[in-house]
C-alpha cells in the first residue's frame, strides 16, 4: 500500500508541475501580446494606374513621403510609420478587396484612401469597422459626422471650395450691375457634389446664374457646350471637372472668343494646366488647399529636402498633409492611451487649430462636424505659372454642414 501511495504522490505532483507550466506559458504569451507596438501599419488605397492617375501618383508620393518624414523624426509615440500602399485603379471592387485584406490581414489602425469611387464605397464599411479614413475625396457630405462618423480630409470640402471663390470675386466686383455666373461640370457625382449649394451661395451674394452645361471627364471637345456660354456671356464660369477637360474648355473658348474669367476646382487646374491649356489658360483661377513647391513656408523645406529640390505638383503637398494631420490623431490617440478605431476618432475631434507647418490652412475636427476648416487658397494663373492671389475664410455656418 505504502508503494501505491508513494506512486500515487508522484503522479500528482507530476500533474501540478505540468500545469504551473501550462499557466506560466500562457501568462508569457499574455505579456508577450501585451507587450507595447513598435509600430502603426497604415493603409493606403491610391489610384496609381487609372483615369485619375495623374493626380493619384503625385498625392501618393506625399503620402510616402510624409511617412518618411515622421519616421525619421522618431514616428508617433516612438512608434514607426509601417505604410502599405496598392494601387485601385479608381476602382471601387478592387478599392474594397484591398481595404477587406487591410483589415482582416494587415491590420491597419488608419487607412488613407483617395478618389470618390472608393471613398463613397467605403463609408458604410469603415463606419461598421469603426476604421478611421482619410481621403483625398472632398464631396461635403463626408463632413457630417452623422452620416460618415469614421471620415476625415485636410482640404476644405467642394462647395466650400465655389462659395470661397464667389465671396471674393463679388466683394472685388465693382460693377453696378450684377456679376453674371455660369458653371460648368461633368454628370457625375465629383461633378454634382457642389452645385446645390453653389447656386444657393451664388443668389444669397447676388450673382446672376445664366447658364449651366455639363462636359465629360473625357471630353475632347466642348464647343457645343461653350456656344450657349458665349451667348450669354458670363463674367464668370466655374469648372468642376479635371485638369484635361479644364484644358479642352479653355482652348475652345479661346477659340470661340468666350471671354470669362474660369475658376476651377482643386483638381481642375492644377500645374498641369498651364501645359495642356498653354496662354488659353492665363488668368484662370484654381482653388487649393495647399502651397505650390516653393512657396515660402516653413514645411515647404522638409518636402524640398525630401524630393531632392525636384518640383512637385500641388496634390503631392496635399498627400503629405494628409500624414501630418493624421500623425497627430494618432499621437494624440496614443497620449490617451487608447489606438483602437474610436480611440484614433475621438482623438481627432479634439484636433483644433492644427498648423500643418503652413502647407495648408489650420485643422479643426469636432465631434459633431468634421469639416477641417473654411479657408480656401486662390491661385491664378500669371505668366505661365501659378502665382498665390488670396487666402479666402469663410464662416461655419451650421446649416452648411454636409452640403
Amino acid at each position: 500500500m505504502n508503494v501505491l501511495k508513494k506512486i500515487a504522490t508522484a503522479f500528482l505532483m507530476l500533474l501540478l508541475a505540468a500545469a504551473l507550466a501550462a499557466c506560466g506559458g500562457e501568462d508569457k504569451k499574455a505579456e508577450k501580446a501585451e507587450a507595447p507596438a513598435t509600430e502603426i501599419v497604415v493603409g493606403a488605397m491610391i489610384d496609381l494606374s487609372g483615369p485619375t492617375s495623374t493626380v493619384g501618383n503625385p498625392y501618393a508620393d506625399g503620402i510616402k513621403a510624409g511617412a518618411e518624414y515622421l519616421n525619421e523624426i522618431g514616428g508617433v509615440a516612438g512608434r514607426k510609420i509601417k505604410l502599405l500602399m496598392v494601387d485601385t485603379a479608381y476602382n471601387a471592387q478592387q478599392g474594397l478587396s484591398i481595404y477587406k485584406k487591410f483589415v482582416t490581414q494587415d491590420k491597419v489602425s488608419v487607412v488613407q484612401c483617395f478618389g470618390t469611387a472608393v471613398t463613397e464605397a467605403l463609408v458604410r464599411t469603415v463606419a461598421k469597422d469603426e476604421m478611421p479614413c482619410f481621403s483625398a475625396s472632398y464631396s461635403a457630405h463626408l463632413t457630417d459626422p452623422a452620416k460618415a462618423p469614421y471620415n476625415f480630409f485636410i482640404a476644405a470640402d467642394y462647395t466650400t471650395q465655389v462659395r470661397a471663390a464667389l465671396k471674393y470675386f463679388r466683394e472685388n466686383w465693382t460693377e453696378q450691375r450684377a456679376p453674371k455666373l455660369a458653371f460648368i461640370y461633368p454628370d457625375h457625382p465629383y461633378g454634382l457634389a457642389p452645385i446645390a449649394g453653389a447656386k444657393e451661395y451664388a443668389q444669397e451674394l447676388g450673382f446672376e446664374i445664366v447658364g449651366e452645361e455639363n462636359v465629360s471627364l473625357k471630353a475632347i471637345d466642348a464647343t457645343t457646350q461653350l456656344l450657349p456660354l458665349k451667348k450669354v456671356q458670363p463674367d464668370f464660369c466655374w469648372i468642376g471637372g479635371t485638369t484635361p477637360s479644364t484644358a479642352v474648355i479653355m482652348k475652345d473658348a479661346k477659340k470661340l472668343g468666350l471671354a470669362t474669367t474660369f475658376f476651377a476646382n482643386i483638381w481642375g487646374a492644377d500645374e498641369n494646366i498651364i501645359k495642356m491649356a498653354g496662354d488659353a489658360c492665363e488668368g484662370a483661377y484654381s482653388l487649393q488647399a495647399a502651397a505650390v513647391y516653393g512657396q515660402d513656408v516653413p514645411g515647404m523645406k522638409i518636402i524640398e529636402r525630401l524630393t531632392d529640390n525636384k518640383p512637385q505638383m500641388t496634390h503631392f503637398t496635399r498627400g503629405f498633409v494628409s500624414m501630418l494631420v493624421m500623425a497627430e490623431g494618432l499621437k494624440r490617440a496614443a497620449a490617451a492611451g487608447d489606438l483602437s478605431g474610436p480611440g484614433i476618432k475621438a482623438a481627432l475631434e479634439t484636433v483644433r487649430d492644427f498648423d500643418p507647418m503652413g502647407l495648408a490652412p489650420a485643422i479643426s475636427y469636432f465631434p459633431d462636424d468634421h469639416r477641417p476648416n473654411m479657408a480656401v487658397f486662390l491661385y491664378q494663373v500669371k505668366d505661365g505659372k501659378l502665382s498665390f492671389v488670396f487666402s479666402e475664410n469663410l464662416e461655419r455656418r451650421k446649416e452648411w454642414l454636409g452640403k
